[in-house]
């Protein structure tokens, strides 16, 4: 049952950890880290529609200490393939399919977030 949990995209051992027991923090950990991620799929989007670096710069920034803390590495790993990706040859190919990996992998975190809201 444990490894299972770590092929989920957000180690939740975390929020557990954090909350110590307390249901109510433990939900406002979940419902903040929720949001965060949605904001950060509608920022890329933006961003990759525009064309416009800036945007995706800022909403990365924003996210980094939450994926880094709640070990959302998956999401972590590809947003930094994306910083790359920009840096070195900008809005292309490449960066149209790691789109694809992004919306994929960023979708998956919010889909289990969205789970844990709706059990807990």
């Amino acid at each position: 049952m444990n490894k299972m949990l770590n092929n989920y995209p957000i180690n939740f051992e975390k929020i557990d950890e954090m909350a110590e027991g307390d249901a109510d923090f433990r939900a406002e950990l979940v419902s903040a880290l929720f949001k965060s991620l949605t904001e950060l799929k509608e920022k890329y989007l933006e961003g990759a529609e525009q064309k416009d670096i800036e945007i995706i710069s800022l909403i990365r920034h924003k996210v980094k200490p939450a994926l880094s803390l709640f070990e959302i590495k998956k999401v972590e790993q590809i947003i930094q393939e994306g910083k790359d990706i920009l840096s070195d040859s900008g809005f292309n190919e490449d960066f149209l399919e790691h789109l694809d990996s992004f919306l994929d992998a960023v979708q998956d975190a919010i889909d289990q977030v969205s789970q844990s809201m709706n059990v807990d």
